[in-house]
């Protein structure tokens, strides 16, 4: 296995011992690698859990429509509202992927071609990117999302700025005014 090497300097977990120091909450702005998205019945009560129950915060929300939680470096949560019937009738959790606007119509295809039902999208989101959601034959729900080039007068720019983000040249230090 030489093919493999030590990176830990990308990761925020500690060495692990005895002195082991948990990192502080990292409030940068980054292309998530993987998150989970979570339907919820009830956001306020989920966000009062996920922060004061398991230490996560608010790292920005969209009212009624996403709460981005976050804890460490790489450890993204987005809570969602979900429809009384949602959480009975499709995977109550889904993890998404970050992946290329290149490569989001050959995964709509492979996909299709091995399960031509299991598709949703690709769908254009309000924050700049395009998703492909894919239910496994274990019915667990894969996203694939790639990002879009942000475009400062567009529709998608004014939503991001609606929830405290800006690009870092509109007098942001990293892009983030939440």
């Amino acid at each position: 296995m030489s093919d493999y090497y030590d990176a830990f300097e990308t990761s925020p977990v500690p060495t692990p011992g005895p002195d082991a120091v948990p990192p502080e909450p990292f409030r940068g702005i980054y292309g998530m690698p993987a998150f989970v998205t979570i339907p919820t019945g009830d956001l306020a009560a989920s966000v009062d859990f996920w922060t004061r129950g398991l230490g996560f915060f608010e790292l920005f929300s969209n009212p009624g429509q996403v709460v981005h939680l976050r804890r460490w470096a790489f450890q993204d949560v987005l809570l969602v509202p979900a429809e009384d019937g949602d959480l009975a009738q499709t995977p109550a959790m889904s993890v998404s992927f970050a992946c290329v606007l290149s490569q989001v119509d050959s995964i709509v295809e492979a996909c299709r071609a091995l399960r031509p039902t299991s598709v949703d999208g690709p769908v254009d989101t309000p924050w700049t990117t395009r998703d492909v959601a894919v239910i496994t034959p274990e019915n667990v729900r894969v996203v694939f999302t790639a990002a879009k080039p942000f475009v400062p007068d567009s529709e998608e720019a004014r939503n991001l700025a609606a929830m405290g983000i800006t690009p870092p040249d509109a007098g942001g230090d990293n892009g983030a005014h939440a």
